[in-house]
């Protein structure tokens, strides 16, 4: 440096230039940023020093019309991080320092996470508090709220056994009127401007008056683990997007909603392979893009995980394998285990499993599902569970299979007696049905078709009760 520049460095008698970067301040690893410096006209030369360097400065010649200055960084990395100022020189002297620029590089450590104790879904003019975390031992942490005005807090974070580190963030009276959407960042006390890679983001949730959308998955609400798993949340109002809640969870997924047909918007929520982490109560919301509040919670819908105890009950129908249609019928389901709780579930229904809690007898733990009187309505295939009220949205394994059937479209036009006959196994009726639409249920132990009785009745509709099956 020459001794006439450090005379005028020490004068600093004109107006202090504008420093800022492009894209911004905030810049991840490997991405080009650009610091521009901006004085009045007639500059001859810039000059850019970070705090805490030494000469010689970065120096670059006016552009034209002679009042900006361009500093350019084609790879963004942590040996550019910090706090800079600039300067500019002109034929009457040498400006006084800009404000500072903190020049941060992003996505150098492992992302943090960021959630809502409790529940990101929160009430008009309510409080929330965030906790922002990580495993690597980070010394501070950047919540960042991104919109207008643009804020962050920096904290710094708390520690605890095994190399975690954490920070809460109370934010308090919510509302509605911008979105509030969060990430955080962490960093390490010794170089604060050398950021980890942003969390995930997380947006609090206003639910509001409009119409409630449905939620439903095509699997039904008992899955086993390790099986695909998707929530689907509609609606016949034409949201633009959907969030899926979990209650005890605090992650909120967003999806874009479609239109599968006019007048219906709908979102696919995939959540598989299941484990047990999937097992609970989830509501759905619909939003429109340009609206912070969202609509009312969808009904709650329960997601049952079955294969996660040992347990496999046995499923039985009394008072036995024949029973007539509009009398009463009770499935037993039992197991030698001790268990709180049974449920039974038909296969393909869209509604909960019933639930009972067991009562021990003779030497079993069992619940019974009675179901009268027994119609048409109660056909399909049924299994049961057991559960343990620690978590009873995780079952045992499944019950073998036990199905109610039965057909009237083929019924005699009039009424006939009931005769049975057993062959390799089988117990068929030789005429079951009466017309006025009432017909025997039994269980089919095989598959080989029966042979009919000579002179009996051909026309068979039988209503049955296949074993190893369960009623509807």
């Amino acid at each position: 440096m020459t001794p006439s520049l450090t005379a005028l460095l020490c004068l600093g008698t004109l107006p202090k230039p504008t420093i800022w970067a492009e894209p911004g301040s905030v810049i991840p690893w490997g991405s080009p940023v650009t610091i521009w410096c901006q004085g009045t006209l007639g500059v001859r030369e810039f000059y850019l020093n970070e705090e805490g360097s030494s000469p010689p400065w970065y120096r670059q010649p006016s552009l034209e019309p002679g009042d900006k200055g361009k500093f350019s960084i084609s790879h963004m990395t942590q040996d550019y991080a910090g706090r800079y100022h600039c300067y500019y020189l002109s034929s009457t002297g040498l400006s006084e320092r800009s404000d500072s620029l903190e020049l941060v590089v992003t996505e150098v450590h492992s992302k943090p996470t960021l959630s809502a104790l409790l529940s990101p879904v929160v009430t008009s003019g309510g409080n929330v508090t965030l906790q922002c975390g990580s495993w690597e031992g980070l010394d501070g942490f950047i919540l960042t709220k991104e919109g207008e005005p643009k804020s962050s807090w920096t904290l710094d974070a708390q520690r605890y056994p095994h190399g975690q580190t954490q920070a809460l963030i109370p934010v308090a009276r919510v509302t509605p009127s911008h979105r509030w959407m969060f990430r955080c960042h962490g960093f390490y006390r010794d170089t604060p401007q050398v950021w980890s890679a942003p969390s995930d983001p997380l947006e609090l949730l206003f639910p509001g008056v409009s119409a409630k959308p449905s939620l439903l998955t095509p699997q039904g609400p008992v899955v086993a683990s390790g099986q695909s798993l998707t929530l689907q949340c509609r609606s016949d109002v034409g949201y633009d997007r959907f969030a899926l809640s979990q209650e005890g969870r605090q992650a909120l997924p967003q999806r874009p909603g479609r239109q599968p047909q006019a007048g219906l918007s709908q979102a696919d929520f995939p959540l598989g392979p299941v484990t047990n982490t999937h097992a609970g109560r989830y509501r759905c919301y619909g939003g429109h893009n340009l609206s912070s509040e969202w609509s009312a919670p969808s009904d709650p819908l329960d997601i049952l995980v079955a294969g996660w105890f040992p347990d496999t009950p046995s499923l039985s129908v009394q008072p036995g394998p024949v029973v007539a249609s509009g009398e009463n019928v009770t499935l037993l389901c039992q197991s030698r285990n001790p268990r709180e709780t049974f449920l039974l579930s038909k296969v393909g229904a869209a509604r909960p499993p019933l639930r009972l809690r067991s009562r021990y007898r003779d030497g079993h733990f069992r619940a019974e599902f009675s179901m009268s009187p027994v119609t048409s309505a109660h056909n399909g295939t049924y299994r049961c569970y057991s559960s343990l009220s620690s978590n009873p949205y995780l079952l045992s394994h499944a019950s073998a299979p036990l199905e109610l059937a039965g057909d009237s479209d083929l019924l005699p036009s009039h009424p006939q007696g009931s005769q049975w006959r057993t062959s390799s196994g089988w117990a068929w009726p030789a005429q079951s049905c009466w017309a006025s639409g009432f017909c025997s249920f039994r269980l089919n132990t095989a598959t080989e078709e029966p042979k009919m009785q000579p002179g009996a009745e051909h026309k068979r509709g039988p209503c049955t009760v296949p074993s190893g099956g369960a009623l509807s």
